[in-house]
């Protein structure tokens, strides 16, 4: 018998989700990654440090992506809001000689003096205004487990960032195929007036093909992930 699919509804006025991200500059993918939504759920059980044995778990499993924008009176789609950019001084104005202030200045790997002052200038990147609905493949067990978690999360929920908190219950139920999961999002996304824009599938199909790296094979201090594939595919 074939895994069934957990349906994750992701609302929110600010979404981000890094995929290639640096310090200074945290920029945005256009949907959802799978790194992102394994944090999401990693909150939801409370699963701290590496959870190298639960991602490995993960790791091969479907993940299907639906993107959905607002319509107008007239049922079409109204345009997407542009990336939102906004601007961080961090270790900004705090007094080094303070010996609390001088702890939220940035320094070295060693804990000394940045070279040139410890303020950092960065630049974060939002999706503004967008909806996504996640299929995610797993045994029938496991998805109930996370469903209980997401109704009853153990740590706080966000979507990409903390200050991406989101505007409706995550979890929309567990269903048979992944046709059905998506079925029910148009549904859920037709009684909120929303049309659908793209999807994302997994693997190669026909459509804009990506290279992810964005496959978590252990949180915690020292991160890391392996590539996968996915194609986008517009909705018309």
């Amino acid at each position: 018998m074939s895994d069934s699919y957990l349906l994750l509804w992701l609302e929110a006025p600010l979404q981000s989700w890094g995929h290639d991200s640096k310090f200074g500059r945290r920029d945005s993918l256009d949907f959802p990654t799978k790194s992102g939504v394994m944090g999401l759920l990693c909150c939801a059980l409370g699963a701290g440090g590496k959870q190298v044995e639960l991602l490995a778990r993960w790791a091969d499993r479907d993940m299907q992506v639906q993107a959905f924008v607002l319509q107008d009176r007239q049922g079409k789609p109204l345009p997407r809001q542009p990336l939102m950019r906004d601007f961080h001084m961090v270790g900004s104005g705090y007094n080094d000689k303070d010996p609390w202030e001088t702890l939220l200045i940035p320094k070295t790997s060693e804990g000394k003096k940045a070279v040139g002052g410890g303020t950092k200038m960065t630049y974060r990147y939002y999706l503004q205004d967008m909806t996504f609905a996640v299929a995610l493949q797993g045994p029938l067990a496991e998805l109930v487990e996370l469903e209980a978690a997401l109704h009853n999360p153990v740590w706080d929920l966000y979507l990409g960032r903390k200050n991406c908190v989101p505007t409706e219950f995550i979890t929309q139920g567990i269903y048979a195929d992944a046709e059905q999961a998506m079925e029910r999002s148009v549904q859920l996304a037709e009684s909120k007036r929303r049309l659908p824009v793209f999807k994302v599938l997994q693997g190669e199909h026909e459509g804009e093909v990506l290279t992810l790296n964005d496959v978590p094979l252990q949180f915690g201090e020292h991160k890391l992930y392996r590539d996968r594939r996915v194609t986008v595919i517009p909705v018309t």
